[in-house]
């Protein structure tokens, strides 16, 4: 992908998904592709600044955003906490850490909850926070980082 002018995404045997790899990386079509490129996509109903998710929860957005989309998250915009956090994200959620693995200098944790996500944190933080599958933390998002385009 890092050489490729053009990149075609074969999904069981079908296209899902052709385009720069820039483009492809930016706006995952299906959930494999998603995880291909290490993004969470998180497919629901623009109401304004909303999000409203299959699950019901919903996700704030820094955009306006109308009908069927999509809501991209970067593992490197999701943080993590012990305990819930006050302060500016908008989007605050419990989480339970399901899969750890490191990579490099950070640990992906892939996390699951009424909106499933997953994130970079450094190793150091991982161990400070005793962080294994199963545990149960929060996890936040600020809307400017959430990425909104139509389905």
């Amino acid at each position: 992908m890092a050489l490729a002018d053009r990149v075609v995404v074969v999904e069981e045997g079908r296209v899902v998904q052709t385009g720069a790899p820039a483009d492809v990386a930016r706006r995952p079509r299906t959930d494999y592709v998603a995880r291909l490129v290490g993004l969470a996509l998180l497919p629901g109903t623009g109401e304004g600044r909303l999000v409203r998710l299959g699950s019901g929860a919903v996700v704030a957005v820094a955009e306006e955003a109308a009908g069927p989309v999509f809501a991209a998250v970067r593992p490197e915009s999701v943080a993590l906490y012990a305990t819930r956090p006050d302060g500016s994200p908008r989007n605050v959620w419990p989480v339970r850490v399901v899969a750890a693995t490191p990579h490099g200098a950070t640990v992906r944790c892939e996390l699951s909850g009424e909106v499933p996500l997953v994130a970079d944190v450094t190793a150091a933080s991982f161990a400070e926070m005793g962080l294994a599958p199963g545990a149960e933390v929060w996890a936040t998002v600020k809307a400017s980082e959430v990425a909104v385009y139509a389905r």
